[in-house]
């Protein structure tokens, strides 16, 4: 025989059915005893639930939460243990070996990326089992690692800030003085937090006569993508303003649609979008250069600006109806912490002498 005709011809294999591909899916996202719905009339209707139980959270909290279930599954594959469902036990086992590196928003991270697998797929899961919360307390016990919150950087540290930026720079390489300006006046006056000041591209910018009218598509506290407007009024002085370094920074760098907020090279050229990263790199230089100081027991942070402009309102009189409209909080819970946080600096004695 030649060779040709000994040679063995494989058939292809034949295509993975779009039902077969459902299947498989809704094991993952909904109880595996209702996956064989798929194959029957029920196919569409199911497809269309498992395409909206992906989109239960936002796409970067999903990532997120993908990237601690595959290290909680690589984990309980090395130790034989099973990872679906997760016995209580083998939680906090896992719980106990990650705290040697991770900190009480690492572990709760971490608690939250098993107990978000756990109900996709249909298993049940109760976050205060008593096995977890029992381990979770005693872990955060032995760290004794103190909370640092974010320093409050209101107005007078916003204007320090401010003046490591120049206001008529020669451009092209001037153009981060420009644009970070306009950042930092945005986030601290919009009370935003950094992911929605990243996201703001020209059309969500609108300038009028009495301030700027942002559009915030999402945001963390807006997980159904309803968005909101956030007004920000004239500043008094035009070094403070932001709707003047708004228009100075679209104007001097020519962005007419895209991304607001952008990398600036040293030679002045614009690239993408500036990430969140992006912005705590920003501030942190800017507070080097204006010689900021910080408490020891707090630290520097963009959700600083946030919390300074809440802090400061509350301290001017602000209604909480004002504050959690203009922040978009949902919980008056996280709105009187700031409150109480105001309180404290109006109510302290020393404010009574004669200094």
């Amino acid at each position: 025989m030649s060779a040709e005709s000994t040679t063995l011809i494989v058939p292809p294999k034949p295509a993975e059915t779009a039902a077969r591909r459902l299947v498989r899916i809704a094991g993952e996202a909904l109880p595996p005893e209702l996956a064989h719905l798929a194959e029957g009339p029920m196919a569409d209707a199911l497809a269309k639930a498992v395409a909206f139980a992906r989109r239960s959270v936002s796409p970067t909290t999903e990532k997120i939460y993908a990237d601690d279930w595959e290290a909680f599954c690589a984990w309980c594959r090395s130790k034989n243990a099973p990872h679906l469902p997760a016995p209580p036990a083998v939680v906090a086992a896992y719980l106990a070996e990650r705290s040697e590196k991770l900190g009480r928003s690492g572990l709760r991270l971490v608690l939250a990326a098993i107990g978000f697998y756990h109900r996709r797929s249909g298993h049940v899961w109760v976050s205060n089992d008593p096995v977890i919360s029992n381990v979770m307390r005693g872990i955060l016990r032995g760290q004794q690692r103190p909370v640092r919150p974010a320093a409050a950087l209101a107005s007078p540290e916003i204007r320090q800030l401010l003046g490591t930026c120049r206001t008529d720079p020669p451009l092209p390489e001037g153009l981060s003085d420009l644009r970070d300006r306009a950042l930092l006046l945005t986030c601290f006056a919009g009370g935003l937090r950094r992911s929605e000041l990243v996201a703001l591209d020209r059309k969500d910018v609108k300038m009028k006569p009495d301030g700027l009218e942002l559009h915030i598509r999402k945001s963390k506290g807006d997980q159904e993508g309803e968005g909101a407007k956030v007004l920000i009024a004239r500043g008094a002085r035009p070094e403070t303003c932001p709707l003047r370094a708004m228009q100075a920074w679209l104007k001097a760098a020519a962005i007419t649609y895209g991304p607001v907020f952008r990398h600036v090279t040293k030679g002045g050229a614009l690239e993408g979008r500036l990430t969140g990263n992006g912005v705590w790199r920003i501030l942190r230089r800017r507070a080097e250069l204006a010689g900021l100081e910080i408490a020891a027991t707090e630290r520097l942070s963009p959700h600083g600006m946030r919390a300074g402009f809440i802090t400061e309102a509350y301290l001017h009189g602000a209604l909480d109806e004002q504050v959690m409209a203009h922040a978009r909080q949902k919980s008056i819970e996280t709105t009187r912490r700031y409150r109480n946080r105001a309180k404290t600096v109006a109510a302290s004695p020393t404010r009574l002498l004669d200094l």
